[in-house]
């Protein structure tokens, strides 16, 4: 936090975003950190609905355009944050990282620790100058629905959904419920302790221990429709289980493209393999 009140700050990206709503704009216009620009989860940091999910990625051009118009610049430090957990700042920061910017991070506690810790907000919305960075697609591993069925067979893939859903004992949003045959349940609320905080770096490798996951093999996550599953995603990299040359894989489409194929097979209960 304090580096976002020194001499030469960040760009500082404003994530808020909820599954069921309310928008994040209006969480963003009641007040925000100084400097920071909204960046619309749904409609800029994801492509339109369809059969390749619910957020599928952005065409390269789009992310480019948003990006730029928020200010981020290819030799400066990016920050993002959210509500609180970090499950929906996740998605711009492995956004980021997919798009070749080699500095993003993620507020500790987002906006939530930021207010209770009693720093300064504001409701004054920023014009940032236009930024440079160039978007080199592909920088960070993706998974399509065969490569996720074949991580789940041969290596670790992660279901960073509620365990209710990855029992299949509920479905609120995607054609059919269960997951993935051989995907194990970690889910994205794990990552945070009681204050909102993210867990420290030996916790959660122990946490992932605990799963199964093997660190010298391939390791992918998914949830419902690939946002909370980069949680999964910067979870392990802090934890020391994969690092920014070896990191793990998202299986973009995730649970919204996998369940809307009928020939895809679906697992319910507790049992992995």
């Amino acid at each position: 936090m304090t580096a976002l009140r020194g001499q030469a700050p960040p760009t500082l990206l404003d994530v808020r975003w909820s599954l069921l709503g309310p928008p994040g704009r209006e969480a963003y216009e009641e007040g925000h950190l100084p400097g920071a620009v909204f960046v619309d989860l749904d409609a800029e940091l994801a492509a339109a609905p369809g059969t390749a999910g619910r957020h599928p990625l952005p065409e390269p051009e789009d992310l480019e355009a948003v990006l730029r118009r928020a200010g981020v610049d290819s030799d400066r430090p990016v920050v993002v944050y959210d509500a609180d957990n970090g499950s929906a700042a996740s998605r711009a920061w492995w956004l980021l990282r997919w798009a070749g910017h080699r500095e993003v991070a993620v507020l500790d506690g987002g906006y939530a620790v930021w207010v209770a810790e009693g720093l300064p907000t504001t409701t004054e919305q920023p014009q940032p100058s236009e930024g440079d960075f160039r978007v080199r697609a592909g920088s960070m591993p993706v998974l399509d629905a065969d490569g996720a069925a074949g991580l789940a067979r041969e290596g670790t893939l992660l279901d960073a959904r509620a365990p209710e859903r990855y029992r299949g004992d509920v479905e609120p949003m995607d054609p059919r419920a269960g997951h993935i045959p051989g995907a194990r349940n970690a889910p994205f609320s794990a990552h945070v302790n009681d204050s909102g905080r993210w867990r420290p770096a030996e916790e959660l490798a122990e946490h992932f221990a605990a799963l199964g996951v093997d660190a010298g093999g391939p390791i992918g996550a998914y949830c419902g429709s690939g946002v909370t599953a980069c949680s999964v995603l910067l979870a392990l990299e802090h934890a020391g289980v994969t690092d920014p040359q070896r990191p793990a894989a998202l299986y973009a489409g995730s649970w919204s493209n996998w369940s809307a194929d009928p020939d895809r097979p679906a697992a319910t209960g507790e049992e992995v393999r």
